[in-house]
């Protein structure tokens, strides 16, 4: 009984991941699947990179920027192929996010609801950071007033504001149901509704006020 009923929560979670990239998809932001805890339990990560530097939150393949889609046929295909796959959500498309210490994060947030500001969705990753979504910039023609990070990119920080990281064009986040090692879950604190995002220059002198708050 309790090997059916641990079948039956693993599908779930299976299904669960699936449905999301489908939900991502149907409000316009392209996904692509990511790599996964390893399902056997002996490694942190799915993928085939020894001591891999970000586990179970990259992309199962190199070429994701181009391979990311809404295309709801293509999306069902690779949960198929990869159901324990957690969902990837390439920036600077349709949206960008800051990337904050989930401590500054919850001052920001605090501040944000007392002074009435716009904000978008928020998530958590685990109990170390939180993602806060905004309009893109896309690709501005002066390139220093943003920065992108993930793995191999940099900078990763800017001096100003140790521990923030805007992720924009050529970068990307793991996104809500995914499962991260040792337990950690990704979780919407503040789920899309479709409505339009905030400017990301009217939220990023309150995250940034938030990081030195809480460094």
């Amino acid at each position: 009984m309790l090997a059916v009923s641990g079948s039956r929560r693993q599908k779930a979670a299976r299904d669960r991941m699936a449905a999301a990239a489908l939900d991502y998809a149907a409000l316009g932001w392209p996904v692509h699947p990511g790599a996964s805890p390893d399902p056997g339990g002996d490694r942190a990560c799915s993928c085939d990179r020894i001591g891999c530097p970000d586990p179970a939150a990259h992309p199962v393949s190199a070429a994701w920027a181009p391979q990311a889609t809404t295309d709801a046929e293509v999306i069902g295909r690779w949960w198929t192929e990869r159901p324990h796959a957690n969902v990837i959500l390439p920036t600077g498309r349709v949206f960008d996010v800051f990337d904050i210490p989930a401590g500054a994060g919850a001052i920001a947030l605090a501040r944000i609801e007392r002074d009435g500001l716009p904000v978008g969705p928020v998530a958590s990753v685990g109990d170390d950071r939180y993602l806060f979504f905004v309009a893109t910039r896309g690709a501005p023609a002066d390139e220093d007033e943003w920065w992108s990070c993930h793995l191999d990119c940099s900078p990763e920080t800017v001096t100003e504001t140790p521990g923030m990281r805007w992720h924009c064009r050529d970068s990307y986040v793991v996104a809500p149901p995914s499962v991260l090692p040792y337990g950690r879950e990704v979780g919407w604190l503040r789920p899309p509704d479709g409505g339009p995002l905030p400017d990301p220059l009217r939220l990023l002198t309150v995250l940034a006020e938030s990081c030195d708050a809480a460094a």
